[in-house]
């Protein structure tokens, strides 16, 4: 079976390298490509012109637009990536029968209440950002294409720009950290995606007609807020003998007006996982086993 994947250099693209080459033959992609191939999202064109070279069976797309304030100031590029790529790729998948698997956000939703948001739950984004993930899902849906949308939420890793490594940064040169907490999600590793994602399409391989497609959310279990999630990830680091200034009892805890965005964030960012895991047979574990693993991998 060949696969294609884009944005392999990304957080989740990274443990796709991994995680998706058991299962076939690999072309893995990022933005500046290969030779006669494009993996630039910018590129819808050079996209549909890819994937008909590659005529894989499996198209993941791990690349986005993720600069989530830099969207209010230009929400078109934004769309260009976030939408009419995945429209480009969807309408190919389509055409070859494939399987498209794209990533989604729980910025689509408004973030309002406190109850975990099903994926039968009406979408509100509340940014630039959020409009254009949610076009995206769209775009996909709308194409008829045998797809899965995985809509995940507050991702890291131990390689990239992520809230992990802003944390340990700022514990090491500032004598006091203030960080959000009311706002409420499950941190989900980068690696627990890609894995979920290979366990869900070896599942759906045989599925001609696509009936186990659609909308998924793919987070980890449990919830806290980033004043929670920084104090797990600064008693770790303590614990495991890294050089803090700030240690996780000297966290002080903040509202959001603290620190305004130019793109709002939703407040609730809980992601109901019941559906993924009846469907697949799959148990996600607690976000705090794996914060602490990608923090044995980042301190040792």
């Amino acid at each position: 079976m060949r696969l294609l994947l884009l944005g392999k250099n990304g957080q989740v693209g990274w443990e796709l390298q991994r995680a998706l080459a058991p299962l076939g033959e690999l072309v893995a992609l990022d933005r500046t490509g290969a030779p006669g191939l494009c993996g630039d999202l910018s590129d819808p064109a050079g996209l549909v012109a890819t994937v008909r070279a590659v005529a894989p069976r499996v198209i993941v797309n791990a690349a986005a637009w993720t600069d989530v304030d830099g969207a209010e100031g230009d929400p078109a590029a934004a769309l260009r990536i976030n939408a009419e790529a995945p429209r480009a790729l969807a309408a190919e998948a389509a055409r070859l029968g494939a399987w498209l698997v794209q990533y989604s956000s729980d910025y689509v939703y408004s973030g309002a209440g406190t109850r975990p948001w099903t994926e039968d739950d009406r979408p509100a984004p509340l940014s630039a950002y959020g409009r254009s993930k949610l076009a995206g899902d769209e775009a996909v849906i709308a194409s008829g294409a045998r797809a899965l949308i995985l809509r995940t939420s507050w991702v890291y890793a131990a390689r990239g720009r992520n809230f992990i490594h802003s944390i340990l940064g700022l514990a090491r040169s500032r004598d006091i950290l203030s960080v959000v907490d009311d706002q409420s999600g499950a941190p989900t590793g980068a690696d627990l995606i890609a894995d979920v994602t290979v366990q869900i399409l070896a599942a759906v391989a045989n599925d001609g007609d696509g009936r186990r497609g659609g909308v998924y959310h793919l987070a980890a279990a449990g919830e806290t807020t980033w004043w929670g999630y920084a104090r797990l990830v600064l008693a770790e680091a303590e614990r495991a003998g890294a050089d803090l200034r700030v240690t996780a009892d000297r966290v002080e805890a903040v509202p959001s007006t603290a620190y305004p965005r130019p793109a709002p964030r939703p407040r609730n960012s809980r992601l109901d996982v019941g559906k993924l895991e009846t469907t697949f047979g799959l148990r996600m574990p607690d976000w705090r086993h794996g914060v602490r693993r990608t923090l044995r991998e980042i301190l040792t």
